[in-house]
């Protein structure tokens, strides 16, 4: 049969080899391995068999410790069982895993190797999770590119089959489970004859069944244990020998070269590199241009780690090798060393070869290992006393174990067309550049890689695509720095970052912008021209905005641009190009109509027309630079770690600048320093329009836009184009109003224009470049003076008067949930702590280094922490208890002074303090005890922090024992933030013993119905018929209830709200939940990016008000304070009138579902409004009790 080729990602080529052997696969979705589990699910809903003839059964479960535990029944039951997971996904089986082990299970994880959270998260490539299963009794093999994740992956399920061992198939996350490369794919007959179907038979006769019963857990003690457990020795014995058969077949097939350790180099090498993963890629490519120039070097690339084979290592490893560098791209604190260094240390040692062996750490968290790093660490085994225990690829100016790493090298095969392209979020550039590699890769004999970098923001963030296109194999396992072609997609990047670090001499370049001729030459930097000059840069423009909105495609450009880039680079011929990418689009949009169809073709032939050179003057290369200025005020944090990090140079910043944060503490408040002007439209203020109703404030889900008051000194004092106007209501007198949008921080979402009520709208939206001087204004405004709101917190008015303590978050355009975040800051964020579960809440408000929770002018603020993802209401429990705690002693001090001081005002605060201790009125009668305490000349500078402590009963001590709780005076918001997927799935089982505890704590659900952070997939919270990952054919289960659960407990108060829908039940609800002495529980709907609105999330809080109206989402609250006076539920949605079905079709999540399968979606919606109509006739009930 002829080999089928097929470009595709690390993720796709594991999950393609693992279902042809996969009966039940089990699982949940965890950055980045989330996608295996996705294909499969999508292949088995289209009806793709496996070896077997079977669709696979796959189950999403509620964390991954469900999911394994699912795996480890499966395989008791006798079918061949899957799991894919990363990072704490992985540490949540490990319990299981020694279980399956034990058993002698044939079971397959495939993990993208990714870090485990230690004092900060990252969801990047690392050994960290894999490297802890090393004592689990799993068998670890390593990939280290997408076309050995598809042929180790085979060999890891045929060797668990044959030798009874379970295997943990691993491959780096991100590097190699999202790098595209062009994958030869195996055939499943080919793999069929491979299976030893009599080792199978016996796993399956082994099973579980009553037909034939044994007992499968027994307890055992200290007179047998130790000896039945080393009973499985031989089948570890054998398992090296089965592992290397196996790869020999593959290669047989393949033509590709599999052993446990894979030599390359020369064979008289002296000095060798040993590693595991992607790291393969440079070395192979860096060993080639060594050797070339008469080096004699090499490398081994370990497969398989457990069993650790010193047979099959000491025969790859040459005679001649005179000193060995191991490599771990992992960290142990307090470790001799990392655990690959420790395992080859042992077998060197056994071999009793006289070889010195070497340890380095290198591309923790996806850091960069490149050829010149390789380099360094072979021309560091030529030293006389070379460096050892060292890290590569950072500058460690503290403890000193860098390597010092020589100039950039250029090792890229010849031939090879490299490029680089900047992006915004969801702009649709990384979606055309996987096309692009898939169109080249499928329809030409060019090799191909793509790989693609994301900062922490949600869409709307940067991106950076990296795509290589050439006749020779690619290896270069690291992010292009040579490039051949360069694009920037968002023309604010062009002075924010050095777009042309990284061209070569001559190379293209294309920018989206508006600008021609003298205009292109005023807005570029002069930094850019100079490069631009002495470069030789081709330069090209095009507005792909403009087309765009010509064409009707709205922001859509990512078409328009990739037939601009094929056109620039002629990497295949512009006519052949032109024909694959209306072939993909008529695939892609064919069930969409003919009319989106052409528009889409238009875009492909604009894109081809419009593109046009601009002229790269010579004389812009004798431009001076001026030197770039620093502004020394500015806090050490924002000038030493984020302006490097947000202008892209965050890698060379030194370990000493960390010096301050080594347990991961950062300044809150960092986000309004960015600055990132991406809107191509902000909203402008027409201030003889406006009702002053500060809806548009409301809504805002990035706190850009905010009304202020003004007085009259202000008001003389502010720029010209400041206008204010007289404020509207009472209690406001001698004060005047302006509505400002801070425009450089502005996402352009337009959900403030869209809300405002006025009949002419006072807000619209207009281009960025030509209202420049809103900056300027935002900066007077942060200067005004604060003031006592007039109009208090009760109202949606009222409320936006209060500075929001959440501001600029990292969230997408449009966001659904930061609106709700932002509110409950702005109504106790000066004494509130957030406990935030992993997920879409804490990336928007925890990506490094901009973060948005911020203090007020007192300096006060959110305090946020989180854990993880799962234990997020168990940790947000445990900072209760801590504060609980500290008041409580606090509260014991105050009444031991009052009782023994003499100080009349300390009796007289301290009463009316204890009076408040529940109460935000704490504040101010806190203060006032802060006060009389300070006065009453009770305290020594020089405090003895024992006695203050455990003071006693002398006066003194406890004055001071109140001084060292000041914190605590005022009684503190405990809220956990957290999405649907952590509140009713993973995260569950702790929120439910949280609420039942009644912990006067307050819970807020962002709930967007699926998986929002990793991609979309279903969720507890997800309706019956929605299309989600994992729920490719729609989701056959009805939603979970939470609220109705929480209410069964009688003391949880629960609401159910919707910004958009009514703003004014929104802010009681939240209001009424944080007066609540217990545990209170507030569902807030959030549409999200993956529902697909139709007219994008600028429609959100009107998606928001069209789920009400139609019955899709109910409005309620539930007050347990009310029992005894009256019904403590009140429905506060009216009967609904809108249609059902006409809300699920204008959302893609259901509309997609109609297209592909529309006999099934009838029968789904039906039974989607069948299941809300039950829930309201329930809550109906609940009303009229």
């Amino acid at each position: 049969m002829s080999k089928v080729s097929r470009a595709m990602d690390g993720n796709e080529a594991a999950a393609y080899a693992s279902y042809a052997f996969t009966e039940v696969a089990a699982i949940y979705p965890i950055t980045p391995s989330s996608p295996m589990a996705e294909l499969v699910d999508k292949w088995s809903a289209n009806g793709m068999k496996n070896m077997f003839g079977q669709q696979v059964k796959l189950v999403e479960m509620q964390s991954e410790c469900g999911a394994v535990s699912a795996v480890h029944g499966a395989l008791d039951g006798g079918v061949l069982a899957t799991s894919y997971t990363a990072s704490q996904g992985l540490m949540l089986m490990i319990p299981t895993m020694y279980r399956i082990a034990g058993q002698l299970k044939p079971g397959v994880i495939h993990v993208a190797s990714r870090n485990v959270a230690t004092h900060a998260i990252s969801i990047n490539a690392e050994h960290s999770d894999v490297m802890a299963c090393r004592q689990t009794g799993y068998a670890m093999l390593a990939s280290s590119s997408p076309q050995e994740a598809m042929d180790l992956g085979a060999v890891a399920h045929l060797a668990a089959i044959k030798g009874h061992v379970p295997f943990l198939h691993f491959f780096d996350g991100f590097r190699t489970s999202h790098e595209i490369q062009k994958v030869e794919c195996l055939d499943y007959e080919d793999l069929k004859k491979l299976v030893d179907w009599k080792e199978l038979e016996k796993f399956r006769e082994n099973a579980l069944n009553p037909e034939h019963p044994v007992l499968r857990t027994t307890g055992q003690y200290s007179d047998t244990y130790f000896q039945s457990r080393e009973a499985c020795n031989t089948y570890y014995d054998a398992l090296p020998d089965i592992v290397a058969d196996y790869m020999n077949e593959i290669s047989k097939i393949t033509g590709r070269d599999y052993k446990p350790f894979n030599y390359y180099g020369a064979p008289d090498a002296e000095r060798v590199i040993v590693v595991m993963g992607s790291a393969s890629g440079v070395l192979r490519e860096t060993v080639d241009y060594l050797n070339a120039k008469g080096e004699k070097v090499g490398f081994i690339d370990a497969h398989l780690y457990r069993p650790f084979s010193a047979k099959y290592f000491l025969s790859q490893l040459p005679e001649t090798v005179k000193m060995i560098t191991v490599g771990d791209r992992t960290k142990e604190p307090g470790a001799a060393g990392e655990p690959l260094y420790e395992d080859v240390c042992s077998v060197i040692l056994e071999s009793g070869r006289n070889i010195k062996v070497l340890a380095c750490r290198y591309g923790l968290a996806s850091k960069d290992y490149t050829p010149d790093q390789v380099i360094a660490q072979f021309d560091n085994m030529k030293a006389a006393e070379p460096k050892n225990h060292y890290t590569v690829g950072i500058n460690d100016d503290v403890t000193h174990l860098s390597l010092p790493v020589g100039p950039e090298v250029n090792t890229v095969p010849e031939g090879t067309i490299s490029c680089k392209f900047w992006g915004l979020g969801s702009d649709g550039t990384v979606g055309a550049n996987k096309n692009t590699i898939k169109i080249i890769g499928d329809h030409t004999d060019l090799n191909v890689q793509a790989y693609f970098e994301y900062d922490g923001k949600k869409s709307g963030g940067v991106t950076r695509s990296h795509l290589r296109f050439g006749k020779k194999p690619i290896n270069s396992t690291y992010l292009v720095n040579h490039a051949d072609f360069i694009a920037c997609h968002n023309k604010s990047y062009l002075d924010r970052y050095d777009i042309l670090a990284d061209a070569k001499e001559g190379a293209n370049v294309l920018i989206t912008c508006d600008w021609k001729g003298e205009e292109l030459e005023k807005h570029l930097t002069p930094a850019f021209k100079k490069a631009a000059a002495l470069k030789k840069i081709h330069l090209y423009t095009i507005d792909s905005t403009a087309i765009a909105a010509e064409l009707g495609l709205g922001s859509r450009t990512n078409t328009i641009l990739q037939a601009a880039f094929f056109k620039i680079t002629g990497i295949i011929p512009i006519e052949e190009a032109v024909g694959y990418m209306k072939k993909a689009i008529l695939k892609s949009y064919g069930r969409k109509g003919e009319k989106i169809v052409n528009m889409n073709y238009a875009a492909v032939d604009k894109g081809v027309e419009m593109v046009e050179e601009a002229e790269v003057p010579a004389r812009w290369a004798d431009i001076e630079i001026p030197e770039e200025k620093i502004d020394e005020n500015l806090p050490k944090w924002i000038r030493k770690i984020q302006m490097p990090v947000n202008a892209m140079k965050g890698d060379n910043i030194p370990v000493s600048d960390f010096t301050d944060l080594p347990d991961g503490t950062m300044p809150q408040g960092t986000s309004k320093y960015e600055k990132r002007g991406i809107a191509v439209n902000i909203p402008v203020w027409d201030s003889e329009k406006c009702i002053q109703c500060n809806m548009c404030s409301y809504v805002c889900p990035h706190s850009c836009i905010r009304p202020f008051l003004v007085n009259e000194d202000e008001a003389a004092k502010a720029p010209e184009t400041f206008t204010t106007t007289a404020v509207k209501g009472k209690g406001a007198e001698g004060l005047r109003f302006r509505l400002q949008v801070s425009a450089l921080d502005c996402t352009g979402c337009g959900s403030c224009a869209n809300v405002c009520p006025s009949k002419e709208k006072a807000i619209t939206m207009k281009p960025l470049d030509n209202n420049l001087n809103e900056a300027d204004n935002w900066e007077y405004a942060m200067k005004l003076a604060p003031k006592a709101n007039p109009f208090g917190t009760t109202t949606v008015k009222g409320s936006q008067f209060e500075q929001p303590l959440l501001e600029f978050p990292g969230s997408c355009p449009g966001c659904g949930e930061t609106p709700y975040a932002k509110l409950i800051t702005q109504l106790f964020g000066d004494r509130m702590y957030v406990a935030t579960a992993t997920g879409c809440s804490q990336v928007w408000s925890t990506s490094f280094p901009s973060f948005p929770y911020t203090t007020n002018h007192k300096g006060q603020g959110p305090a946020v922490g989180g854990s993880l993802f799962e234990n997020n209401a168990e940790y947000g429990m445990g900072i209760w208890l801590s504060v609980e705690q500290q008041r409580e002693k606090l509260a014991e001090h105050v009444k031991a002074l009052a009782e023994k001081t003499d100080d009349a005002k300390i009796k007289e605060t301290a009463a009316a303090w204890l009076a408040s201790y529940n109460d935000k009125s704490s504040r101010e009668t806190g203060e006032a005890l802060k006060n009389a305490v300070l006065e009453s000349g009770l305290l020594n500078e020089n405090a003895d922090l024992v006695a203050a402590n455990v003071p006693g009963d002398n006066v003194k001590a406890l004055a001071e024992a109140v001084r060292e709780n000041f914190d605590h005076l005022t009684k503190k918001s405990v809220w956990f933030f957290g999405g649907d997927g952590w509140a009713y799935d993973i995260g569950y089982g702790g929120l439910d013993h949280v609420l039942a505890s009644g912990a006067d704590v307050n819970v807020m659900v962002f709930d967007t119905e699926i998986y929002s952070n990793t991609g979309g997939q279903a969720s507890k919270a997800t309706p019956t018929g929605a299309v989600a990952q994992f729920a490719a054919a729609g989701k056959r289960r009805k939603k979970k209830d939470l609220g109705m659960m929480a209410m069964s407990y009688g003391y949880v108060y629960v609401a159910q709200i919707a910004i958009g829908a009514d703003k004014n039940q929104a802010i009681k609800a939240i209001s009424e939940a944080e007066s609540y002495n217990g545990p209170s529980l507030i569902i807030a709907y959030s549409p999200c990016i993956n529902h697909g609105i139709k007219g994008g999330m600028t429609n959100s809080p009107y998606e928001q008000k069209k789920a009400v109206d139609c019955g899709y989402w109910n409005l309620y609250r539930y007050n347990p304070s009310l029992k005894g006076e009256k019904n403590p539920f009140t429905l506060d949605s009216k009967e609904p009138k809108a249609d059902f079905k006409d809300f699920l079709m204008g959302e893609i999540r259901y509309a997609s579902l109609a297209k592909v399968f529309p006999e099934l979606a009838e029968q789904l919606f039906e039974k989607t409004e069948k299941d809300a109509k039950e829930r309201l006739e329930s809550y109906k009930r609940l009303a009229q009790d």
